[in-house]
């Protein structure tokens, strides 16, 4: 049975008029404890206060949400910056979440967001909660999903070309005189990111004549210390002499394991690692990497997302998918002869 208005005002104990009030931003003529009794039942019948009854006023609050999935990944501090302006830069302030990609914490991120009557969300989803995405959509709510593809739901969207960028990277390698190029990644089925770089690498690979026996592929769990994996990977694949890193967190893992097996970087493995990062040219040697407009990316999801709350009639769905660039250093083995 849908929940209505009446049933949230009768489990807290008010009116529907203070209901319609509190969910219109009006607390001037209820007190805090009426107002969290309120939203306690709100969350607790799971009602979407934009899913209000049709002679309900509605008003915008200018105020939008974003949900990250990971924000200790110095990349997202880059597209938060282009969220951040490009809102401020259109009349709105900025609600900021993190789910570090817990399932739960991002379905309740996304329920308050609503009952705070967010005008919408740029989202960086799990991709754990499919239901509450096609809810999203079905209620045609403004949401645009960034950098992580939602299988089946045809929302707007702005990602990366992740196929492109890993397939310049291992050709790189290759061009750099490289033979045994391993491919390191974090496992997580639900990040289509990684696996695209993956399915970029192994392409890159067969089109130079290489075979799937050719592969050499180490996936690691994010959050745990692989210093010992990392380290039995290299001792029993003695012939790698170049690494595709999936991630910058994960070159760093990759490095100190490097460091303290003594092996040379770019003199015996080569690197390039995804992401550009303020710390790259500084690290000894400069990191070769894979940049991503992360800024673009941001400004770009804001611009869509506003646009779709603007608009009286929805916009048709839409991905936008933006190029990666090589940045050239030395831990490639750029320069290097007789490899």
């Amino acid at each position: 049975m849908k929940v209505t208005i009446s049933d949230v005002a009768k489990k807290a104990g008010v009116s529907k008029t203070t209901v319609s009030r509190i969910l219109n931003g009006n607390y001037s003529q209820t007190t805090d404890e009426t107002r969290k009794r309120v939203q306690e039942a709100i969350k607790s019948l799971d009602y979407s206060p934009n899913a209000l009854a049709k002679g309900l006023k509605s008003t915008r609050t200018n105020v939008l949400g974003i949900v990250l999935a990971n924000l200790k990944n110095p990349f997202w501090t880059t597209v938060l910056e282009g969220v951040e302006d490009t809102s401020r830069e259109m009349g709105y302030n900025l609600m900021i979440c993190n789910s570090n990609e817990d399932e739960e914490y991002e379905l309740k991120h996304i329920k308050e967001l609503r009952m705070r009557q967010v005008d919408g969300i740029v989202l960086h989803p799990t991709v754990k909660n499919t239901e509450m995405y096609r809810k999203l959509l079905e209620e045609n709510y403004p949401v645009v999903f960034i950098n992580r593809r939602v299988p089946y739901l045809n929302g707007h969207s702005v990602v990366m070309d992740n196929i492109k960028g890993a397939t310049i990277a291992v050709n790189h390698l290759l061009k750099n005189g490289r033979k045994k190029v391993a491919a390191i990644l974090y496992k997580n089925p639900y990040v289509s990111t990684w696996s695209e770089r993956i399915e970029g690498y192994k392409g890159a690979l067969r089109e130079k004549g290489y075979t799937d026996n050719d592969f050499c592929v180490l996936e690691l769990v994010e959050g745990e210390k692989n210093c010992e994996v990392i380290t039995r990977f290299f001792e029993q694949n003695k012939d790698i002499d170049a690494i595709f890193s999936t991630n910058n967190m994960l070159t760093l893992e990759v490095q100190a394991v490097l460091k303290e097996m003594k092996i040379k970087v770019p003199e015996d493995v080569a690197i390039v690692s995804y992401d550009e990062t303020k710390w790259a040219k500084f690290i000894e040697p400069p990191l070769t990497t894979i940049s991503q407009p992360g800024y673009e990316m941001g400004e770009l999801a804001t611009q869509i997302l506003i646009k779709e709350i603007q608009s009286e009639k929805k916009p048709i769905p839409s991905t936008i998918v933006l190029n990666p660039e090589l940045i050239v250093r030395q831990s490639a083995g750029e320069g290097l002869k007789n490899i």
